[in-house]
This record gives structure tokens, sequence and C-alpha cells, in this order.
């Protein structure tokens, strides 16, 4: 039997367990007797590649006191094509044919029933192929199901569609491709009790970088992320994380060797520099390129804001130094059932102060559990951690949202409130009726494109404070902007992947700010120009 060479026991093992290599050759043996199913490796024993043996060394040897296994979750997050499907099947197998045991229950979980068969089905060519397991698993296609009969044990595609995923006594889950995860209730279903009743269950998971950052997949990524910096720890969670650095260079062919350890093997250089070249070509292919082929998390497919540039101006905003300030005001409605926003920005007072940010978000507290169900987003924490506002019913209570904003007026010197003209008449008569100077504000390229440059701008410089707030975060990432040909530019709410309700806000004070200066009616885009960018 191969072995890998200069084999060293995992850094994550605890400190009263051990290294069996008995166990470990045991896995490694029972996954290099299987053989491979597609492709120029078709027929062609199954050699774990280094990375995969060091995980197979690293999950099945690495033993606690009392003979069990050690890690219950390993996370894999890997670049496409570096034999994830291959590694996944064979994992399959080994808990339900190869674990020693009775009656094992070991499932195979996607987003659907299609990206669920994909490792059930390399899984069920494996065991045709290898004769030892032909003779004693039983391979019911149409079910996805294969048993092995010796002991009785399963193993059965599920997918997130599956009506009823409770009652499960689990030995072994393989997740494929994590982030495609439609929300969390598959996962915590099969993760959370379901192996009680085993003595050494095995959560599985393996997945490509996404691009959801709200999603179960993001949040155990960043656990994994932890463990390997140092920041938390876990003796039952093995992590393993193959990919580009934010800043590295992605035009760099050593960055895609670092990204992919099967590079040469799997898949060629060539392919990945035929991808590259198409990314480089086309813009709108990049981050699909770095997802895919570098393994980086990504937002969307066209990305506006740099959320580093960003995370930079998160200087500290402290209400209370602000009281009395002249501030501006921006109003994003949206509808009686979604985010309403409103945004003050308060203009530096000298050359050496910022924009200061300051914003507010109101959702009907009825339905925020539906809320985030539906947009699998972290309204409820928000609302716990007091980033996020709620009205009492269903609806956005607008009466509300008028009475905060008069208060906010008796601290602040609100100067004027730039509203989006749909769907506001009445809230916006009623602020007049307050002592408030509204301002109709268009969302069209004319009246979007300076403010919205502009913010980028000072950005760049780090002339804003926004203090971090996370919900004003995550509409910042949202953001798509449409360019006319012009080279005008707004935010799209359509094409944005989530809700931006505070960038358009924003946007909508600061360009009330500029153009006033907090003191004089003059507008600085009079005086220096649109910027371009």
């Amino acid at each position: 039997m191969r072995k890998l060479k200069n084999y060293k026991p995992t850094k994550f093992m605890a400190k009263d367990s051990v290294y069996d290599e008995d166990a470990a050759d045991y896995a490694v043996s029972f996954i290099q007797a299987l053989t491979h199913t597609k492709g120029r490796w078709a027929g062609k024993q199954f050699e774990l590649i280094d990375w995969q043996e060091k995980i197979i060394r690293d999950i099945f040897g690495t033993i606690k006191p009392n003979g069990y296994r050690q890690f219950n979750t390993a996370y894999v997050e890997i670049p496409k094509k570096m034999g994830k499907s291959e590694l996944a099947a064979a994992i399959a197998l080994l808990l339900t044919c190869g674990d020693g045991e009775e009656r094992a229950e070991v499932y195979g979980c996607a987003a659907d029933r299609n990206q669920a068969s994909i490792v059930f089905n390399v899984a069920a060519d494996m065991v045709r192929m290898c004769p030892p397991l032909a003779k004693r698993v039983k391979i019911l296609d149409s079910m996805k199901r294969l048993i092995y009969q010796p002991t009785g044990s399963v193993y059965q595609v599920l997918s997130a569609d599956v009506k009823n995923k409770h009652g499960f006594n689990t030995h072994g889950v393989v997740f494929d491709e994590l982030h495609t995860q439609p929300n969390r209730k598959l996962y915590d279903v099969m993760t959370k009790g379901s192996g009680d009743a085993r003595t050494q269950p095995l959560y599985f998971l393996i997945t490509t970088a996404g691009d959801n950052q709200n999603s179960i997949c993001w949040e155990v990524h960043q656990k994994a992320v932890d463990l390997l910096e140092g920041r938390k720890t876990d003796p039952t969670f093995y992590p393993v994380i193959y990919g580009a650095d934010m800043d590295d260079d992605w035009t760099d062919p050593e960055v895609w060797k670092k990204a992919n350890p099967s590079l040469g093997i799997t898949v060629t250089m060539d392919k990945v520099k035929a991808a590259f070249e198409s990314a480089r070509q086309n813009p709108a292919e990049e981050n699909s390129f770095r997802q895919l082929r570098l393994n980086q998390w990504v937002k969307q497919a066209v990305r506006w804001m740099p959320m580093d540039k960003w995370d930079a101006c998160a200087f500290k905003v402290n209400p209370d130094d602000l009281k009395g300030r002249v501030c501006y005001g921006g109003l994003d409605l949206s509808s009686s059932t979604d985010i309403t926003a409103f945004v003050l920005v308060f203009p530096p007072e000298d050359e050496d102060d910022k924009y200061s940010i300051l914003p507010y978000f109101w959702i009907p507290e009825e339905n925020i559990d539906l809320r985030v169900r539906r947009d699998h987003v972290n309204y409820d924490l928000w609302e716990k951690q007091g980033f996020i506002k709620t009205t009492d019913g269903n609806v956005v209570h607008y009466g509300f949202i008028e009475n905060f904003i008069e208060e906010l007026g008796m601290d602040y010197n609100i100067r004027e409130i730039a509203f989006d003209r749909w769907g506001a008449v009445q809230m916006t008569q009623n602020l007049e009726g307050m002592g408030f100077t509204v301002v109709p504000f268009g969302q069209g390229f004319k009246d979007m494109s300076p403010p919205t440059k502009e913010l980028m701008k000072l950005t760049l410089e780090e002339k804003l404070a926004h203090g971090g707030h996370p919900v004003l975060r995550w509409m910042m990432d949202n953001i798509f902007v449409r360019t006319d040909p012009a080279g005008n530019i707004k935010p799209d709410k359509e094409k944005s992947s989530e809700k931006i309700d505070g960038a358009v806000a924003t946007i909508m004070a600061l360009d009330r700010a500029l153009r006033n200066d907090g003191v004089s009616t003059g507008s600085v885009y009079d005086e220096r120009g649109i910027l371009v960018f």
C-alpha cells in the first residue's frame, strides 16, 4: 500500500488523542481498493492524491482514549475539478461498507436530488467495478440507495426538498456543495442530534466557495477559518480550505497552483489558463473564475463596492458626539412589508474630519421569522443587537418612523431630508408638518450618478466614518450598478443580489450634504464637476 511520505498527525489532534496508524492504513487501503469511474482515470486504481490521503489519515486515524474517532465533522473547501466527487463517494462507501457499524445509516445530501445523485452515482459505479463489493451490495438506482447486506447498512440520497427529514439514526453524512443549500434546515437536521445514538458519526462537508455570506456554508466556512487561524478551538471539527487569499494576485499562475492541490493531476494547467484568459477578456467572468478556480468567496457576478475599502472606513461614530451638528437625511421607504431605511450624513466640520453616517432600519415585527427563513438573512440577530428596529404588525408602521425622525430632529440639526418620490407622498407631507425640509430625489441616472460616484471616492479616500454598521455593510456589499452610454451610474435594485435600501438612502443623504456642504447653498458639483471613474 502506498503511504504518504513524511506524514505528520494533524495539528488539531487533542492532547489526549493519538494517531492510530493501523486505523488510518485501513481507511486508506479500503479507498485505494476502489477504482476511478470517469474519463481518462476510469478503471484505474483509486490512488489518493497527497492532500486527499492527508485528510483520510487525519480523520480516520485520530483516535480518542475511548477508541473512537476524535473528529465528527470535516469541512473541506476546495476549487472545482480537484477530485471532490470521487473522494466524497469513496468516504460514503467506507462509512457504509467498511466502518464496522451495524445497520449504519449514511446519507448523501445536496441542494436538490440531481446534485445529491452526483456523488451517489459515482459510488454506485465504484461498487460495480469492485467485485468484492459488487457481491455484497444491492444497488437500488431508482431510489438512489445502496444496501451493504452483511451489516444491513444503507447509503441513501437526500436533498433539501425532502419533506420529512427527522427520525434519522445517522452514522455518516456526505454534504456535497454545501454552498448551494437554500437554507440551513437540512444541515441542522442532519448534524444536530441525528447521530447521538452512534459512537462515532462523521459529517463530511465538501464544497467549493460560494457567493452568499448569509448562508449556512458561510457560517461553517467562518468557523473553519477561525479554527485554522487559532481564534477558536473545537476538537470535534476538522477544517481544510484550499484557495487563494483575497489579496493574492488572481492573475499569477503561482496563485493558481497554491489554490489547486490537484493541478496537473485531475485538471491541467492549460485548462485553468484558458479559463483565466476568458475571465481576463470578459470582466463579468472574473468572479466566476475566482470562486470556482481559486475558491474565493465572491458576492455576485459584477461587484461595485470594494468591501475591504468600505471596511477600512469603519471609524467609530458616537451619536452623542454628533448632537447639535448639521446633517442631511435620506429616506427610502421601499414597500410597507419590506425594509425602510433612514440615514443621516454629517458633513465634516474641518479638513481633518470625515463624513459621519448614522443609519436606521425598520422591518415589521410579525414577519421577522418568516423573513429570516425566506431571505436567509440575520434579521433576528440584528434586531436583538439593536441594528434593526421593528414596528408593530405585519407591515412597516410609517407613523412610528415619523415620530422617530421627529425625535432625531431634537438631537440633530437635520437641514434637509431627501426622499424617493414614489410612494412617499403622505409621509413627506407629515414630515413637512413637523417642520422638516423635504426634497424629492429622482432615482434616475441624472440624480443618482454624481453622489454614487462621490460615495466611492470618499470610501477610497477613507473620508467616511460609518462605524461598521452590519446592516449597512450588508447592503453596500449587495450593490449592483447600472451604467448608461454616457458613463453615468446608479444602484440597480432589481439586479442587486439582496436589499440595498440603506445604500440608496446613504447616497441621497450624501448628495444633499455635498450640495449644501453643511453651510452654503452652492453645489459641490457646480464647483468641481462630476467625478468620472
